[in-house]
């Protein structure tokens, strides 16, 4: 997925301070990271979405529809990542 300008990927972090990316992999490593460091717990990283423009660089036309539903969500989309230990494999 490329960047774009109006698209950010925000995760909370274990500090309670809250983090944002511009790149999609950079910030899914990072929610990893975050599960694996809450033991395992879901961790959401969040899409936030400006424009009309963000909206169709990350899902097209419907992207754009969904934006003009509500275009001042705080979250445009929200994936919940887990990171489950399962521990050696032999």
């Amino acid at each position: 997925m490329r960047k774009h300008k109006d698209i950010e990927y925000a995760i909370n972090d274990i500090g309670g301070g809250q983090k944002t990316f511009r790149d999609l992999s950079e910030a899914c490593a990072y929610a990893v990271l975050q599960s694996m460091q809450m033991g395992g717990k879901y961790t959401n990283l969040d899409i936030l979405v400006y424009s009309e423009s963000g909206a169709r660089a990350l899902e097209g036309e419907s992207g754009v529809e969904e934006y003009r539903e509500d275009p001042d969500a705080s979250v445009f989309k929200r994936i919940a990542i887990k990171a489950d230990d399962q521990v050696r494999v032999a």
